[in-house]
């Protein structure tokens, strides 16, 4: 019988202990965790024990529970949860299976909906101006989730998959409880699935990457005006056109034979940029096989047991142990061993057949390309690939897709990639500066730049368009110092950033979080433009063109209780507030708690905080959003709109004046809609508050602020 390579087997530990079971006519509870149960259902009593696609660990620590059971019921209590089962001879239902979440005093039943769900992340971005409705995550306010593990394939003998074959009605769930405290729930989902891979340290500083047909003379005189510019790279990506594009058989997309005319010697390239300090991958989409003119087809086809002379193609076919250990020994090993490749960029997008009936073939390609990378042991286990589901965290680093060039997608882009982490799914790589359409514009090239360096991975990319200009200095001379002063400064973070890689794999927390993982205050869930970046600091990218009177940039920032600094220039902040941040386009909000261990850049100085009298000098010659800003700027007050899929609000927060009040007029529909009925909220502001939208049920409405009755005398019509 045919097996996967060695390298391929893994030492699963799926059979968790018998003391940790208990089961009850048809379901088998397994206590994993003191807040982690398995519920397996099956009408014929044959639990199952192996290994799936997403579980592959439940031999663990026995935690202490107390277990009662009779002919009635069976129960089961740990220091977290409580279950009762009444064994009365029916299918799972809400009046036979309850949980108690004792940290909240939640109950969960069978068949309850979630509807507070924190949301995951989603397979890919490709096409999108804006923004998506994210998968579900593993973490709800509700303080447990449900993950149905049911569908999932089963690795056997060989090292490989197949299907579950299970009775009718079987069920596999895992029932997680955590409160609010959702590291733990983390936690304990990676105890079961794996462990968040540590990165190589190369991986963490800036790419470059762009779908261009370079040839290898191209790459190095671009690698080398980034030096000579004194920018700092550490990979250099080829994209699809390294191999040869232009054949009888395919459409291009797949290939795995060296262009020639791009690319006359291969190894003497790759050695170039490894003289250099810089790693490169090639970008891959192995769809449509092996075939007939590609170099290694004739092998390939022996292989398999094709005669080469028909001139046959391969198919890509996941469900033959053959095909796979070819596709590597045959296609990728020689590329990686012989010409120098250091890691794959697989760029899968062409389909959902992988040969292996219920196999995501890009799961399959993740999984296998992850662990063949390291199969002489001299190199980290890496790939860079699409999201091919939970479980995925094993699989770093993900290539969110094709974005449209604008505003709007780099301002979905901080959400999307905070909330990842709720899936553990912590190490996104963005298009920077966006994929393709939209409109080239230096201040957005900038803004993406700069959130690109406080993202996971930092990767400038566009497509095949001459009017798309990565480079930093594509934009002018300013934005040529920006960009070098923020590329630089991404290197400078490295040790930070693998500090975190470390503390990802120990403690199951990505380095781009949601606020509300430090606070549940009400306000760390409202705030989805911020983050925290790693444990010591909070980025707030701005996301926004900037006024074109005041010709700064504003975003809005809620700091949590403690006491913050403004990491560029050590302005001082009182934790628990919001405040309304201004900057031209050489600044970032970025936050550095007390007591953070990330040392200032240059000398830390404290900017004075003004006085409102300098207004009554400016009344002549400022408009009313140079007013505005200048209020804001003095008194940490303000207002802003937060819209996400989820939820459409604007947050008020008065910040240090002692009175501020706000005026909400919105339209009323009515049966004649040419004579809508105009209404009016009217309040004070006490420290934050929310005003939802989503509820005016209409897109017409104005709000107006009223900062101090001196602002409203003096400058309000």
């Amino acid at each position: 019988m045919t097996e996967l390579a060695e390298h391929f087997k893994l030492d699963f530990k799926a059979a968790a202990a018998e003391e940790a079971q208990a089961a009850a006519d048809n379901l088998r509870v397994t206590v994993l965790t003191d807040g982690l149960l398995r519920l397996e259902y099956d009408p014929e009593q044959e639990f199952d024990d192996r290994p799936t696609q997403l579980v592959w660990t439940r031999k663990l620590d026995v935690p202490n529970f107390n277990l009662v059971k009779d002919e009635n019921k069976l129960v089961i209590e740990t220091e977290k949860i409580k279950l009762k089962y009444l064994r009365d001879g029916r299918e799972l239902s809400k009046d036979n299976l309850k949980i108690k979440i004792k940290a909240n005093e939640e109950e969960w039943f069978y068949g309850k909906k979630d509807d507070q769900n924190l949301k995951g992340t989603y397979r890919t971005l490709d096409d999108v101006d804006g923004e998506v409705e994210l998968d579900r995550g593993l973490l709800s306010k509700s303080g447990w989730t449900l993950v149905n593990d049911t569908e999932s394939l089963v690795f056997n003998n060989t090292g490989w998959l197949e299907a579950r074959n299970m009775s009718a009605g079987y069920q596999d769930l895992y029932f997680i409880a955590y409160g609010d405290q959702y590291q733990q729930a983390l936690k304990d989902f990676t105890k079961i699935t794996g462990e968040i891979p540590l990165l190589p340290r190369w991986a963490l500083g800036n790419w470059w990457s762009r779908y261009w047909e370079y040839t290898d003379q191209d790459l190095k005189e671009l690698m080398q005006k980034f030096e000579n510019k004194d920018i700092p790279l550490s990979v250099c990506i080829v994209d699809m056109d390294w191999h040869r594009v232009e054949n009888e058989y395919t459409s291009g997309w797949t290939g795995y034979s060296w262009n020639k005319k791009f690319f006359p010697e291969p190894k003497e390239f790759t050695d170039w940029l490894h003289n250099k300090g810089l790693k490169t991958a090639l970008n891959l989409h192995p769809a449509d096989g092996v075939q007939p003119h590609e170099d290694q087809y004739q092998k390939f086809a022996e292989y398999m047991g094709i005669d080469p002379e028909s001139k046959k193609g391969i198919e890509f076919d996941l469900s033959k142990l053959n095909f796979i250990n070819g596709y590597f020994k045959l296609l990728h090993n020689p590329l990686e061993d012989r010409d120098g490749v250091d890691f794959w960029w697989i760029d899968w997008q062409q389909g959902h057949d992988s040969g292996l009936e219920g196999l995501d073939p890009l799961w399959g390609l993740n999984h296998l390309h992850f662990y063949d990378l390291a199969r002489n042991n001299d190199k980290r286990k890496f790939i860079f690939s699409r999201w091919g589901g939970l479980g995925s965290h094993r699989y770093p680093i993900g290539f969110s897709g094709d974005t449209v060039v604008s505003w709007d997608s780099l301002k979905f882009q901080p959400y999307f990639t905070a909330t990842a982490s709720n899936v553990l799914y912590g190490w996104w790589s963005h298009d920077i500066g966006g994929h393709f359409f939209g409109t080239e514009d230096r201040e957005l090239y900038t803004r993406w730049l700069q959130f690109g360096v406080f993202s996971p991975i930092m990767r400038l990319h566009s497509t095949k368009d001459p009017y798309l200009d990565r480079s930093p200095w594509g934009h002018g001379a300013d934005v040529l110092e920006i960009a070098r002063d923020y590329m630089q400064l991404r290197h400078q973070l490295i040790p930070y950033l693998y500090t975190h890689s470390y503390r990802a794999r120990e403690k199951s927390i990505s380095l781009i979080r949601p606020m509300y993982y430090e606070s549940q205050k009400e306000a760390a869930y409202r705030v989805p433009n911020q983050y925290y970046f790693g444990s010591e600091l909070i980025a707030a990218p701005f996301l926004d063109p900037a006024d074109e009177m005041t010709e700064l940039s504003q975003q809005t920032v809620w700091l949590p209780e403690g006491e913050w600094f403004n990491y560029f220039n050590g302005e001082y902040y009182q934790g628990n507030k919001f405040y309304n941040i201004y900057g031209d386009l050489s600044e970032f909000p970025l936050f550095a708690k007390a007591g953070a261990v990330i040392p200032l850049a240059g000398e830390s100085k404290f900017g004075e905080t003004g006085n409102p009298e300098i207004l009554e000098r400016f009344d002549a010659v400022l408009s009313q959003s140079q007013l505005e800003a200048l209020v804001e700027i003095i008194y940490n007050c303000g207002s802003a709109q937060i819209k996400t899929a989820d939820f459409d609000q604007i947050v008020l927060f008065k910040g240090d004046l002692k009175e501020m009040s706000y005026n909400l007029s919105y339209a009323v529909l009515t049966e004649n809609p040419h004579n809508p009925i105009m209404e009016m909220k009217k309040s004070a502001v006490k420290n934050y508050e929310f005003l939802d939208l989503e509820k005016l049920q209409n897109e017409k409405w104005k709000l107006s602020l009223n900062y101090t009755e001196f602002i409203k005398k003096k400058y309000s019509n």
